[in-house]
Parts: C-alpha cells; structure tokens; sequence
C-alpha cells in the first residue's frame, strides 16, 4: 500500500524580532491510503501551521526551513507555485476551521463549488454546475438546486460547513486535511458535521488528516494519533495504543484532563499545570519539562530523540525510554 503522504523532519519558523519562533520543528509522520491520522495538542503547539504548512501556505515572517513533505511521489517543498496550485483543491482538499471567512461572500455557493471543478478537471460551466449540485447533495444540503445561487451569509455555520466540505471533496482528492472544523459550531452540528467527514472519508477511501483539540473526536475518528507539544511530536501511535497506554506524561496529562462519565459534581477537575512555552529561541531539551512532574535533570539538557515503546507507540522522552531500559536490564 503506497504512502499518500510522508513528511519528514519537518521545521517551519517565523522571525520575530524578538527571536525565531519554531512553531514545527522537526516533525515527522506518514499516513496510508483510507486512514485518518489526527493530529492533537493544546493551542499554539504547531497544528495548524503543520496543515498549512503541506499546503503551502505559509506567509512571511513565516518559512520552511528544512525537512520534506512527499505527497505520492512528489517533494511538495521542491515544486513550482502553478505546480502546487494544480494539486490544492485537486488531489489534496483542506477544510478549514472557519467557513465564514473560507467562503468568498460576494460569490454564490454554485459560483465557488464550479470554479473549482472548472479549475482542475476542465469541463464546461454547465457540467461543473450539475456536479455541484451533486455534491450539496451528498454533504446534506436541501434543495441544493436551487440553494446554488445563495450566498454564504443566507446559509447557516453547520451548512456553511457542509458547503466547505462539498468544495475540500469536488475533486475526489485521495488527502483530506481538516483544521478543526467543528470549532465554531454547537455539540449538536458538530456531531453531523463529524459524522458527514467519516463518511466522505470512506467513500472516497482517502486519507485524511483531522487537527483537534477534543479527545472525544480523536477516539471517535482517529486510526492513529499523533501529539505535538511546541512544534514538536511527543507521541505517535494507533487510536487504541494512544488511549489505552499512554507513555508521554504529557499525553497521560491530556488524557486525565478527560471528564469521565462516573465523576460527580464533586470531582476534582484535573488539568495539566502551569502554560504552554511559547517556542522562541527555545533552549536544549524536552519543552515540557517545565510542566512535568516526572523531569529529571536530562530532561533540560538534551533534546530526547525518537524512541520505539514495548507497547508498540513513538515517543520523545527520557523518563520513557530510561524506565524501559531499567526494566529490560533488571529482566535479564
């Protein structure tokens, strides 16, 4: 089974002047045909800018410094711009967090779902326009005939959603990427809104990326899962393995901060303590240290490299692979 997408050591950073902000830095992952890989952390841990860096669309101060991203058998970081521009919104369809500001507001739905079809597979107004009200059928859109010539503010968040899913999948593209796209919606519409992607997904057999913070989606959706803590990948491992036997104490502490379906209204309310660092400059070693109630002295001295657990998952710490390592020793 031939990898859609491969990215490798990936860094993208933005100069400040107050120093480099390494919002990815150094990230590395795969993902397989028909498989959905969701990409998890706290705000500010490099996401988003990971989406919109495989997109390319980056902007300045912000740039790619180092790494690859293969889509197929193509190094996105080494083609043209016009050669991008033939694979976004083609091949790799992205959905985005907002609709209202995705969605041109002076163009009809039917104007923006055509012209993307018209843009990539060359067919005529007429064609694109049938297609179009195709696809607001498929994304649940009523009486898409004749909802084709309103524009974005007639419609509401949960079908302007729909609508950005319909445009992300015109296409067919064999890669999704969806940066949050339930962020701005009630528990309701998210809900239909994450049931519709799952069954996109599967009917196109594509693969598909899924940025959230809500671990509920994660286990609902995820095949594997990846966790970025300022820019960096701190876990990776399937949905099961993740959820099951965490290894990270950052993972763990996302997880705990979990509220569970027997706690009381007199349960503690468990949280990670202490913020995020803001990755400017930042010193040697792991990022969390600062946070973590396991850190030991290594953990602000050297950068933790990847590490493959007995359970199957990678992880970037030393407390990690130094337990595992005691506990193989004091086996033999």
């Amino acid at each position: 089974m031939a990898t859609v997408l491969k990215v490798k050591n990936l860094k993208t950073h933005f100069k400040l002047r107050t120093g480099t902000l390494k919002a990815v830095d150094g990230l590395s992952f795969e993902v397989e045909p028909g498989r959905v890989l969701c990409i998890v952390g706290e705000s500010g841990s490099g996401k988003s800018v990971t989406a919109q860096s495989i997109m390319r669309l980056i902007e300045q101060p912000g740039r790619i410094v180092d790494g690859s991203i293969q889509y197929r058998d193509q190094d996105l970081l080494t083609l043209s711009e016009s050669e991008v521009e033939k694979l976004r919104g083609n091949r790799i369809g992205m959905i985005f967090q907002d609709p209202m500001t995705s969605l041109n507001p002076v163009f009809t739905i039917g104007e923006q779902i055509t012209e993307t079809i018209v843009a990539h597979q060359g067919v005529k107004k007429n064609e694109a326009r049938t297609r179009a009200v195709e696809l607001l059928r498929l994304v649940g859109i009523p009486e898409p005939e004749g909802r084709l010539n309103d524009y974005p503010h007639q419609f509401s968040g949960g079908m302007r959603q729909r609508v950005l899913i319909a445009i992300a999948i015109a296409c067919e593209p064999d890669l999704l990427i969806a940066d949050e796209p339930t962020t701005a919606l009630d528990v309701t519409i998210q809900a239909q809104i994450l049931k519709l992607l799952s069954a996109v997904q599967k009917k196109l057999h594509s693969a598909m990326i899924l940025i959230t913070h809500d671990l509920g989606v994660v286990s609902a959706m995820a095949d594997e899962v990846l966790v970025m803590y300022s820019g960096r990948m701190v876990e990776f491992g399937d949905v099961e393995t993740i959820f099951r036997n965490p290894r990270h104490p950052y993972t763990v502490g996302l997880l705990e901060s979990i509220i569970k379906l027997d706690d009381t209204r007199d349960s503690e309310l468990r949280s990670i303590s202490g913020l995020p660092p803001v990755p400017v400059d930042p010193p040697p070693g792991c990022a969390f240290r600062d946070r973590c109630p396991q850190a030991i002295d290594v953990c602000g001295e050297q950068d933790p490299k990847p590490y493959q657990t007995e359970t199957g998952s990678v992880v970037q710490c030393h407390i990690v692979e130094r337990e595992e390592s005691e506990e193989r020793r004091n086996s033999t």
